[in-house]
């Protein structure tokens, strides 16, 4: 979001050394920004292009926004299910219009998002979470897995049709896994035999590439299962390992800032935000 305006970069990182040794790294990038726009110009800029724009029509973008997210995928399946709650999203997708600064649609000042959460509250109540789920898909509502990432402010959501899909990914990846030599865990050099550096980079080198060539070889057939994946109408309680529906919040947070992709939800509360502490 920054890269339309001039800003510089810091990344830092640290590790301790089995002989007590710090290992410090610093990467620094300096970006000049994007200059301003011609008041006279006849070009019309338009917002970068993503894998989620296209996931209707590209088996490609599919399996690309999957392994995007499967991070995020991860940490929504481990949390405890009375920390998981689902938001309400215009199920339509075209909708949510990114800008040239940003891949993500503010939601807090986005009226179809908030016309649709008030028609379904003034119909039915939080305590009825059946009827409201019934009634909040439909006026045309989708519903969004979220939670707060543990030892942060944010909170990450996806939609039930890329969960769906990461689960699936996953699950590939997993069965490649099992059929790579050495990367079950019953066949890792156990701990007290003495190590030979060399050789055990050697052997993991081997075995990401034997991985990755499994991955490829199956590109095709995975590529068809996340279709099917993506395309299945499967309900949360079909997804989560607890077999148990999130709790669906439609209600009005003020202070709130909600944003989204086509298939991904991103929330923080404005007192979170580094210049509005004290």
């Amino acid at each position: 979001m920054l890269r339309a305006y001039a800003h510089r970069r810091i990344l830092c990182g640290a590790s301790v050394q089995p002989q007590g040794d710090l290992f410090l790294t610093i990467d620094h990038d300096h970006h000049q920004g994007q200059p301003a726009q011609s008041a006279g110009g006849h070009s019309t800029p338009t917002a970068p292009s993503t894998a989620e724009d296209h996931l209707a029509d590209s088996d490609d973008a599919l399996l690309i926004a999957a392994r995007a997210q499967m991070l995020t995928y991860l940490v929504l399946r481990s949390i405890p299910p009375s920390r998981l709650r689902s938001v309400g999203l215009p199920a339509d997708r075209s909708t949510r219009r990114r800008t040239l600064v940003g891949l993500t649609t503010p939601l807090e000042r986005d009226p179809a998002t908030h016309e649709l959460r008030a028609h379904v509250r003034a119909e039915t109540t939080q305590e009825d979470q059946e009827t409201l789920r019934f009634h909040a898909r439909d006026v045309g509502l989708d519903d969004f897995l979220t939670c707060r990432i543990p030892g942060t402010e944010v909170q990450l959501g996806m939609s039930r049709r890329l969960f769906s899909t990461c689960e699936q990914l996953h699950r590939e990846d997993q069965l490649i896994a099992e059929r790579t030599p050495g990367l079950r865990a019953e066949d890792q050099r156990i701990a007290d035999e003495p190590a030979d550096e060399e050789a055990e980079e050697q052997r993991r080198r081997t075995q990401r590439r034997v991985f990755r060539e499994a991955q490829e070889e199956e590109r095709d057939l995975v590529r068809e299962r996340l279709r099917d994946a993506y395309e299945a109408e499967r309900q949360w309680r079909d997804l989560l390992p607890t077999h148990q529906e999130p709790r669906l919040d439609i209600d009005e947070h003020p202070g709130l800032l909600e944003a989204a992709t086509r298939e991904t939800y991103l929330a923080l509360w404005a007192d979170d935000l580094p210049h509005q502490r004290r």
